[in-house]
């Protein structure tokens, strides 16, 4: 029965390889849609596969500033981000205020070429991802390389079927090493 377990637990790490840690700094929001009687109170819930984070709600602001950190594992196959925007609400349901998606397959294959080149200076801009419509991206978005290993990538996301919306986010991915090369 032991053996029956080890097995079930390496097929299922198989089917899903850790690739490092994904973190997720939701920054702030601008120009955010009006879902109360004057204003709104955003929060954003934000999922990878099946792993779901939320910031916390801010009162009152339709340009709301979270800076809140949420972690994620990133396995391979490589998902999107979603994002989620709402309006807290006390005696109904949450009203939506709009989402969007990110793929991280850029900020991916961006950290596999730091490893290859074996490159570890911060500041060094590895890709630059540009808006278009099959992407969210507000703006131009660049990855780059971080101190001490990994690599980051600042995005400004459009939300999308709404008015009016975008978010901040600064994405940090810290991959794991691979197998060491003979």
């Amino acid at each position: 029965m032991f053996c029956l377990f080890l097995y079930l637990d390496a097929a299922i790490a198989m089917e899903s390889e850790s690739l490092g840690l994904l973190k997720v700094l939701v920054i702030q929001g601008k120009k955010l849609v009006i879902r109360d009687f004057k204003s709104s109170d955003p929060y954003v819930v934000v999922k990878l596969g099946n792993q779901t984070a939320k910031t916390k709600v801010i009162n009152s602001c339709l340009n709301p500033v979270w800076n809140e950190e949420l972690s994620f594992s990133l396995t391979d196959p490589v998902q999107d981000l979603t994002l989620e925007v709402f309006d807290k609400d006390r005696f109904k349901s949450d009203d939506k205020m709009g989402h969007a998606e990110l793929s991280l397959k850029p900020i991916v294959s961006a950290a596999r070429l730091r490893r290859a080149l074996g490159v570890s200076l911060g500041a060094t801009m590895l890709r630059k991802v540009i808006p278009d419509t099959d992407n969210c991206l507000a703006r131009d978005s660049s990855i780059s390389c971080m101190e001490g290993g990994g690599v980051t990538q600042s995005v400004w996301l459009k939300l999308r079927d709404v008015e009016s919306g975008e978010i901040e986010l600064k994405i940090k991915f810290i991959d794991q090493p691979g197998p060491p090369s003979r």
